[in-house]
């Protein structure tokens, strides 16, 4: 096991390649009480273990279309000095792209509480991906996003958009589904980012294009979702170190130390470049073992390249 142990205290990312706050909360709180963690490279398969003590870690990204069961330890980790952003996925897609994605006014609901509780700045809403099938069109994302904004305005000062990458798995799981999608022209990306971005201004929001140059401009800015000069801003002690660290072309992403595992959430989104196939995560999520150093309990589920 390779012990990367930082010099500096780290930003700790829970999880882009799963859903951790809704699936996985119990095992992850029971890592910030054991003070350590490991993870799979999810290209080398080489384990990494990193600290979660709470002095060691500047902060934690946590990423979710779910944060009904986090609600539940706010109270831990506040009480235990654990500083945090959030990342909330609410689009409203329908069940054939989001099976197992709560109704979004559920989310707005839960986004509200959660932004009540820890405040809008620390909850970012992401509107992501935007995928182009024959039934959604642009009017159909103007609409729903419309309809989000008003429902969220006041409860955060940020939305994170992008319009789908079509990796090999996603394009076999909408296949699988039966959804006829389409990769629409720049200037039609660029026509819809405009809408939604008129939109948010009035709702009190900023759009962030998630690695997705061709569409940042005097009112689109480019996102960094692991964004250094924000947590800095937000939680100034200790000094955060972070230098850029991309995850792929065009990301603005500073360094930080992902806990998760792929194949291992329960959404089923068809789009999803995190999970192959269903069936492979539910058997990940009903045999982790929530003591485990590791979330997941097979070497399977570690050589996954985003792009296979």
């Amino acid at each position: 096991m390779a012990d990367a142990q930082p010099a500096t205290s780290v930003i700790i990312s829970a999880s882009r390649r799963t859903d951790i706050p809704a699936f996985y909360m119990p095992w992850f709180v029971g890592r910030l009480r054991a003070g350590t963690v490991s993870y799979p490279n999810p290209f080398s398969g080489q384990i990494h273990q990193v600290s979660l003590r709470p002095q060691d870690v500047h902060s934690i990204v946590f990423w979710s279309k779910n944060y009904r069961p986090l609600l539940h330890y706010l109270d831990f980790l506040e009480e235990h000095g654990y500083r945090f952003v959030c990342h909330y996925t609410i689009t409203g897609l329908p069940r054939v792209l989001e099976p197992r994605v709560p109704d979004w006014r559920v989310g707005v609901e839960t986004l509200q509480a959660l932004a009540t509780r820890i405040g809008p700045e620390r909850v970012l809403w992401r509107f992501d991906p935007i995928v182009f099938t024959d039934r959604l069109d642009a009017e159909f994302y103007a609409a729903r996003f419309a309809a989000l904004a008003r429902a969220l305005s006041g409860y955060t000062r940020r939305c994170y958009f992008s319009f789908a990458t079509f990796y090999t798995k996603a394009q076999r799981r909408l296949a699988e589904a039966g959804v006829r999608y389409c990769d629409p022209p720049l200037e039609e990306k660029r026509a819809l980012a405009h809408t939604l971005a008129d939109i948010a201004a009035d709702a009190g929001m900023t759009l962030y294009a998630c690695c997705q140059p061709d569409l940042v401009d005097e009112v689109i800015r480019p996102a960094a979702c692991v964004d250094a000069d924000l947590l800095a801003e937000l939680f100034p002690s200790p000094a955060l170190h972070a230098p850029p660290r991309p995850t792929r072309a065009g990301c603005g992403c500073a360094v930080s130390r992902d806990v998760g595992v792929y194949d291992t959430c329960l959404h089923g989104c068809r789009y999803c470049y995190a999970t192959r196939d269903d069936a492979r995560a539910l058997t990940c999520f009903q045999q982790h073992d929530p003591q485990a150093e590791m979330l997941s309990f097979s070497a399977a589920t570690v050589f996954h390249p985003a792009d296979e």
